[in-house]
């Protein structure tokens, strides 16, 4: 039912294509039955030249009777092909609309979606699921549509010409049935669903060995130190070779079944020509003998066409947990907000899937124009406070405002006109840097993309490029180092010219001479603009307006940065750890 459930909800995808997929499964059927006409020809042909009938005893009736059976091939090729070109027409448009679908959902689900590990999993979900429906809407469901139809008619055919003949190949296919479906059912089954699970998370370990690499050279390790892409590696292997011995037995049992016929069919035709007409049980034994083992392909179809339905379920429940993301909900009524003041109002939130707060009833004020830090220790509630104000989630409880207007009730283009984030981690597309500067503005012109270049202090990077401002970033050995991306991502900052500013640690890539150039391109980016600054090295907030300790999801302490120090509080704690690692040197630390 799970299944039927699934397929149906596929052929939803095709939409108005859906009446070509029924129509090449309709085909598909016709052109099994017409596969069928050339056995019965054969055995027209095979009474003629054994003189059973006297109408077709002479060369003219064998003659016709032989092109028949090419002409009913020849149809059922035709057919076939003609349903096939129907399916296959329908399935590249469901699979167009299935990533369509999924695109645009994703498009419109929450920012703190897409921040976990998220890129390599969702390709997958929504790209190669798709094209695995492809496959069973283009070959495998007309395939199954002609192993259903193809067993109705072979019934009926084997029991016309010789009850009993046909009785043992029926009693050949019907073993044959029993034995794939013990290859299937009991502990068998779910095997595919957990066999993708197991490729799923070898894939993925996999990745992880790849970017190791390095590390694993360096410290002259081998693939067994890393014990997650062994264990993953070793779990596959054995649920891949368990499968195939418990199928072992089965699938011997079916072949068997399958080319076995002969083995009883051999020993019925004699005792039957022994009490007969032995020309007639011969023309019989001929039709039984090629008739059987190609009934046992349609039981192949049947299991190749089960195999890629199984994909296909699969599929679909991948997608739909994609699809039951839900996106954030959007007012109908959206506010104007009056200037670029932050307001954090009794915040709290936590991750999906988590118990503890990651921010627990927070109240900060950032005023319009003024600059303030946040700091505190690792996983303190820094960079989720910051992902707030552009919704990459929404809080739990409390508010934040900006202007004096709720977040979650402005209208998302708005809001993200309104902010701009330069993110720790930098991503760089793999067009020209004038197209990666300009998708923070695709309607600037390039007179203004260079300034916001030059404002960023990138200037001698676009001097030692070999196009300068068109070189395409990770092409021709074409690389920029972090620092240098870092400053590519703060000239999209200044091009957008938000009025608002989110920055997330942007120098920590930095080395000591981009980090000063990159300070300069700060304080472009910054004039007169509202900024919420994320920060582990406190000198680059020393001279905030005003400066946030967070730890463990708590607001502990709030000042600048002489009144914190006087507190004798965390903050201070921490800005002599930062002075000690700052005088710290290789062998010694310098006296004080």
């Amino acid at each position: 039912m799970k299944k039927q459930s699934n397929l149906s909800k596929l052929l939803s995808y095709a939409k108005g294509h859906k009446k070509l997929t029924i129509l090449g499964c309709t085909l598909s059927g016709v052109a099994a039955v017409l596969g069928l006409a050339p056995y019965v020809c054969v055995w027209l042909v095979a009474r003629g030249v054994l003189s059973a009938y006297p109408d077709v005893s002479g060369v003219q009736g064998v003659i016709r009777w032989g092109w028949m059976a090419v002409w009913f091939a020849v149809a059922n090729i035709v057919v076939y092909f003609a349903a096939l070109m129907c399916t296959h027409i329908a399935a590249f448009r469901t699979a167009r609309n299935i990533r369509r679908t999924g695109a645009e959902h994703v498009m419109n689900l929450p920012l703190g979606f897409f921040t976990g590990d998220q890129s390599g999993r969702l390709r997958k979900i929504i790209d190669d699921n798709a094209a695995l429906t492809e496959d069973l809407l283009a070959h495998k469901l007309p395939d199954l549509t002609a192993a259903v139809v193809t067993p109705a008619a072979a019934i009926i055919l084997l029991f016309v010409f010789d009850w009993r003949m046909g009785l043992l190949c029926l009693l050949t296919m019907v073993l044959a049935m029993a034995c794939m479906m013990s290859m299937m059912g009991g502990k068998n089954a779910g095997f595919f669903h957990r066999y993708q699970r197991e490729i799923e998370k070898m894939s993925g370990e996999a990745v992880e060995y790849v970017r190791g690499i390095p590390v694993v050279k360096v410290f002259q390790q081998t693939v067994y130190s890393f014990k997650a892409f062994y264990a993953a590696i070793q779990s596959y292997s054995d649920l891949a070779s368990q499968y195939a011995m418990s199928c072992r037995n089965g699938q011997t049992s079916f072949l068997t079944c399958i080319n076995g016929s002969f083995a009883l069919l051999i020993p019925a035709a004699l005792l039957l020509a022994s009490g007969g007409n032995g020309w007639e049980v011969l023309a019989n034994f001929i039709f039984y003998a090629l008739f059987g083992p190609a009934c046992g392909g349609m039981i192949n179809r049947i299991m190749y066409a089960s195999e890629s339905v199984m994909e296909a379920d699969e599929a679909m429940m991948k997608l739909d947990e994609i699809l039951q993301e839900k996106p954030l909900p959007e007012t109908k009524r959206f506010g104007k907000p009056h200037g670029s003041e932050v307001v954090f109002d009794h915040v709290t939130f936590r991750y999906p899937g988590t118990e503890r707060p990651a921010l627990s009833d927070v109240s900060f004020r950032v005023k319009e124009g003024s600059v303030v830090g946040l700091v505190g220790p690792s996983g303190g509630g820094k960079s989720t406070a910051a992902a707030l104000i552009p919704r990459f989630w929404d809080a739990e409880s409390g508010s934040i405002r900006i202007g004096g207007v709720d977040v979650r009730e402005m209208e998302s283009g708005d809001l993200m006109r309104r902010v701009a984030f330069v993110f720790q981690d930098t991503k760089l597309f793999k067009v020209s840097l004038l197209e990666n500067i300009r998708m923070a503005r695709p309607d600037a012109g390039r007179e203004e993309v260079e300034a916001a270049a030059r404002a960023a202090q990138c200037a001698d990077i676009l001097e030692k490029l070999p196009q300068g401002l068109d070189t395409v970033v990770g092409t021709k050995g074409v690389y920029l180092s972090g620092g240098e991306a870092q400053r590519i991502a703060l000239a999209r900052a200044i091009l957008k010219d938000a009025p608002i500013i989110v920055m997330d640690e942007a120098t920590a890539f930095a080395d000591p001479q981009n980090e000063a150039l990159i300070q300069k391109a700060f304080g472009e980016l910054t004039r007169g603009k509202t900024v919420l600054m994320i920060a582990h090295r406190l000198t680059t907030v020393r001279n905030a307006d005003s400066i946030l300790v967070l730890e463990k999801g708590k607001l502990k302490e709030q000042g600048n940065h002489e009144e914190l120090l006087e507190k004798d509080g965390l903050y201070a704690e921490m800005w002599k750890d930062y002075q000690q690692a700052a005088r710290w040197k290789v062998g010694k630390e310098e006296s004080r």
